[in-house]
């Protein structure tokens, strides 16, 4: 059996196609958008997903009114890629993204003191906030954009989006200390956070983010918006002033400090649904809630079933690292109490945000819309290829039932029934090679090069 390592290039280039602005007219009656990210959340650190000891009443009320999927992928296993793959429509063969780090090119910077690659979002890479703005609608990132590598002049004003207030990776004091921070951009601008200057832990990230979601929101209401809300919540380090409602119980302290920030974020999400409500904004806001990633090493993943026994963590492209909670709730559109099985990824969500917006499309995407389902049509979904890749080193492709998956350097294909063997513990590579030749000739077409990873064979 072949290496995945044997890829062959299939080059697809990226043209650009967009909407003249409408001038918002006031009958417009096009929804606004809230799209909800949290940072390195298990698929079962939510209660709606069946943890039994995290409480998220908010993001549980959220998914109980709209839908929820058990079969919805995330870009990657890792922050990055994973959010390049979100803006731009793409899987990680084809996006400018594929990792955290460059094995070459991109820009050097520091991280923990240590000498690193960084490849950024590149100007010909058309996201959400460029179409959306296209179509008339104002746009706004809060908190972490990660896409900037070290390049100052890759934030999100450069990549489609009107407001920003949220951290850098290039400007590493936009984000420390982490969860309290002292300084943080607004705009373009680092300015200083009174509440949490002199290392004060005066206003949590979560709290500050919300604040800065509603202040954008109301500034913008009478028009359609697009509100990219990126929480930090629950990347490592735990850190949060208060444990309760954990406090008293019998948990380890980094358990209780991660059941925390999670239940905080939620409290968090719950005052943003509170404003919408308040405002009569509920009724026309679409709003989607998912994580970026899976629970990483260093969660109490055992203690919390974080990863609800799937198996595999952040940074792996087995079902840990990569399956998610995602949730959608639009009460003037989707009707509620619904729980699909059908398969879903990042890439999917462009194309869905652009059928509500009534925005163009970037020609070559990689997703579909996912609009006819949610509003309760038939759509097939499953009979196409979901794919990721760790260039060089993990690849995984979904089709159907079947998953195959390689997490280590010049290791052959793995083969699971995901329908039968969720948790991936039953390797089928031997009994069915028909099926991991076919697999194996997918990855090899949705693949395309990488000056920033190049593979064996490619360099």
């Amino acid at each position: 059996m072949k290496s995945f390592h044997a890829f062959f290039p299939a080059f697809v280039g990226l043209t650009t196609f967009t909407l003249p602005a409408n001038g918002q007219k006031q009958k417009d009656v096009r929804p606004n958008i809230i799209f909800i990210l949290a940072d390195d959340m298990g698929y079962g650190d939510l209660a709606c997903y069946g943890n039994q000891i995290i409480k998220t009443p908010n993001i549980d009320k959220l998914a109980k009114e709209g839908v929820r999927f058990t079969n919805a992928y995330a870009g990657s296993a890792v922050s990055s890629p994973s959010r390049c793959s979100l803006l731009t429509g793409k899987h990680t063969g084809h996006t400018t993204i594929r990792d955290n780090f460059a094995k070459k090119g991109g820009i050097t910077g520091l991280k923990n003191g240590n000498k690193i690659q960084r490849a950024n979002i590149l100007a010909e890479d058309t996201t959400i906030a460029t179409i959306l703005s296209a179509a008339g609608y104002r746009t706004c990132l809060v908190n972490k954009w990660h896409l900037d590598g070290f390049n100052p002049n890759a934030g999100p004003l450069d990549r489609g989006f009107d407001e920003f207030y949220g951290w850098l990776v290039c400007k590493d004091e936009s984000n420390l200390p982490y969860y309290y921070p002292a300084l943080r951009y607004y705009n373009r601008e680092l300015k200083e956070i009174p509440e949490n200057k002199n290392n004060a832990r005066g206003i949590h990230d979560s709290d500050l983010s919300v604040r800065e979601s509603i202040d954008f929101i109301e500034r913008n209401k009478k028009n359609p918006f697009f509100l990219y809300l990126a929480f930090d919540v629950p990347h490592e380090p735990y850190v949060i002033n208060d444990t309760e409602p954990y406090k008293s119980m019998n948990l380890s302290d980094p358990a209780k400090l991660y059941a925390a920030l999670i239940t905080h974020t939620d409290q968090a999400i719950g005052r943003l649904i509170d404003y919408l409500d308040k405002n009569n904004l509920r009724e026309n806001t679409l709003i989607i809630f998912t994580s970026d990633n899976g629970a990483a090493t260093m969660a109490p993943i055992p203690e919390l079933n974080c990863n609800a026994g799937i198996k595999g963590h952040k940074a792996q492209l087995y079902e840990g690292g990569i399956k998610e909670p995602f949730i959608v709730n639009f009460p003037k559109r989707i009707k509620g109490g619904k729980v699909l099985k059908n398969l879903i990824y990042f890439p999917d969500v462009m194309p869905t945000l652009a059928g509500y917006a009534n925005a163009k499309l970037p020609r070559n995407t990689d997703g579909i819309s996912i609009k006819p389902l949610l509003e309760g049509k038939k759509q097939i979904t499953d009979d196409r290829t979901l794919y990721w890749e760790f260039p060089g080193t993990q690849v995984a492709v979904r089709k159907g039932k079947w998953k195959a998956v390689s997490v280590k350097k010049g290791v052959e294909l793995e083969l699971y029934d995901i329908s039968k063997d969720p948790n991936e513990t039953n390797n089928l590579a031997d009994k069915y090679p028909g099926i991991v030749s076919e697999l194996a000739n997918e990855i090899k077409r949705q693949h395309t090069p990488s000056p920033y990873w190049p593979i064996d064979g490619e360099e």
